[in-house]
């Protein structure tokens, strides 16, 4: 019997532990504001196209509710999608690329994504070519956001 409660916790607990893997998450010294402004540069620098700034918070506010800086910026270009989807198509669910930018309860400034190898997973598209790029663009646009002044 105690076997089987241990069982039925690891499963229960699974999700939570897969979902925690998923994301990457930095700390930012800066504004949620100024965070997302550099992404955002670098992100056009790179000769990306930002398509849209998803702002939550205003969202929660528009209804009356309150949230802390919660922003997603929905970025990508068709040279970089394109190879993905060529090698599974069903990966342009996960695209346009999202980052997230938010404030927590402390009042720190993190800016997270989902790793492309999770994407890789759900996906079952491991072996494309195209994933090994996008892990170092991504982590690249979020050590560049948020890395500190001087």
């Amino acid at each position: 019997m105690k076997t089987l409660q241990i069982l039925l916790i690891c499963l229960l607990l699974s999700p939570t532990l897969h979902a925690a893997e998923a994301l990457t998450s930095l700390p930012s010294p800066y504004t949620p504001e100024q965070t997302l402004n550099r992404l955002e540069t670098d992100i056009s620098n790179r000769g990306l196209t930002v398509f849209a700034r998803i702002d939550h918070a205003a969202g929660a506010a528009s209804i009356g509710q309150t949230l802390r800086p919660t922003t997603v910026l929905i970025f990508g270009n068709p040279r970089g999608g394109t190879p993905l989807m060529q090698c599974e198509q069903t990966l342009g669910i996960d695209l346009p690329l999202r980052m997230l930018v938010w404030e927590d309860a402390s009042g720190q400034v993190w800016l997270s994504y989902t790793e492309p190898a999770v994407l890789a997973d759900r996906r079952d598209a491991q072996d494309c070519p195209a994933l090994g790029n996008l892990g170092g663009v991504l982590e690249a646009l979020a050590q560049n956001a948020t890395k500190s002044p001087g």
